[in-house]
């Protein structure tokens, strides 16, 4: 029902002040709207949505020229995915030779929202980059037409738009350029351009010095080129930039240490985790002491962990470990439902719309925020009062 009022409560608003206007037009009830608009609140009120549509269609139909009333209905539709239905509303408006300038440049900006709803691209295109002409819908246009090349996955466009929206807006917008730098960085590497990768990157750095994913880029390059310690150095770094990030940059740091001898792999992780935390890296630590110190050393050194931390990957391995430890049939039926717990977590969620993904998108598919997904942290075991 909220929903509902969110979206009709505006076309309610229009069509009263319609309907109030032509009574006092009238001289009938001055300033007495429409009894028909009183019954399509009802309507809204008592979550029939669909009837209050009926009503306020009515409304609208009594007089064509109630653009705003036609402004509201079509943005309900679009809203409602009656995308077609929304069009034919706009064109309609759009297509009225004594429009109003004002109400002309609204109909064509909601008309360019239906098009890039329904995925006509190139018609979304035309009508926003008319509109970026006109003072009011200059910055909706804008952020329209950078909708449509990131969709189309046209970055230089879209650094093209995103500094004109800098320059009207003020706002800093670095993290944002950050990124399309990087994907231009990764068509090149894509595509065996080292040299335009490395520039993009450059200037991805410049942009916004604190970006982890220029910085594990530059990494790759660094691995690619035989450069093993400034891979390694780049990669300690990008830990520093987003400690968050660690999930994502420990394997790539692990496979630098491959060939190298355990004890030189557990050195390295026992300064990595001094510094930072999380199960990707106890998981490694705990493998490291294994090898090197003996299988109770694991166990000791992940148990900590798991008294901290309901972490169901590291518990899941600590099983693993001390099978012999236990009866074997309550160990296994233990093992299952940890197991199949940890298979139900989410991987990856975006922090500002909550959308959960089961690897690391860089741009959010459901709120679009660029860099907002992360993998998820193990709660803390909240400690008794002492």
């Amino acid at each position: 029902m909220i929903e509902w009022l969110f979206f009709l409560l505006p076309l309610a608003a229009a069509s009263g002040w319609w309907a109030a206007k032509r009574e006092s037009a009238s001289g009938r009830n001055r300033g007495a709207p429409d009894p028909d608009y009183f019954h399509g609140l009802n309507y809204l009120f008592d979550d029939q949505p669909d009837q209050a549509i009926d009503i306020f269609l009515k409304l609208a139909e009594t007089n064509r020229e109630a653009a705003e009333i036609q402004l509201a209905l079509g943005g309900l539709f679009r809203r409602r995915g009656e995308v077609d239905r929304a069009i034919r509303v706009h064109q309609g408006l759009v297509a009225r030779p004594r429009l109003g300038k004002r109400l002309r440049a609204f109909a064509l900006y909601e008309l360019g929202q239906d098009y890039l709803r329904a995925g006509l691209f190139d018609r979304a295109e035309s009508l926003f980059g008319e509109l970026v002409e006109t003072e009011p819908h200059r910055r909706r246009a804008l952020e329209g037409l950078r909708e449509i090349y990131q969709q189309e996955k046209e970055w230089r466009k879209c650094l093209e738009v995103v500094h004109r929206l800098r320059e009207l807006t003020g706002l800093a917008m670095a993290g944002e350029i950050a990124h399309y730098h990087c994907e231009l960085a990764e068509e090149a590497l894509r595509q065996g351009d080292l040299a335009v990768a490395h520039q993009c990157l450059r200037e991805a750095e410049a942009e916004d010095p604190a970006g982890v994913r220029a910085t594990l880029l530059q990494a790759r390059l660094a691995r690619e080129d035989g450069e093993q310690d400034r891979a390694i150095r780049l990669l300690r770094r990008a830990a520093a930039q987003d400690p968050r990030m660690l999930p994502e940059i420990l394997p790539r740091w692990l496979e630098l240490y491959r060939s190298r001898p355990w004890e030189e792999q557990l050195q390295a992780l026992e300064e990595f985790a001094r510094e930072h935390s999380g199960a990707a890296l106890i998981l490694a630590l705990g493998e490291a002491l294994r090898q090197t110190r003996g299988r109770e050393a694991a166990v000791a050194r992940l148990t900590d962990h798991v008294r901290e931390y309901a972490d169901l990957a590291v518990l899941e391995r600590l099983l693993d470990l001390s099978e012999s430890d236990r009866p074997l049939r309550v160990h296994r039926a233990v093992r299952q439902v940890v197991a199949h717990l940890h298979g139900q977590q989410p991987g990856y969620q975006c922090e500002h719309c909550g959308f959960i993904a089961r690897r690391l998108h860089w741009q959010c598919p459901s709120c679009k925020h660029w860099g907002g997904i992360l993998p998820v942290q193990p709660t803390a075991i909240a400690k008794p009062p002492s």
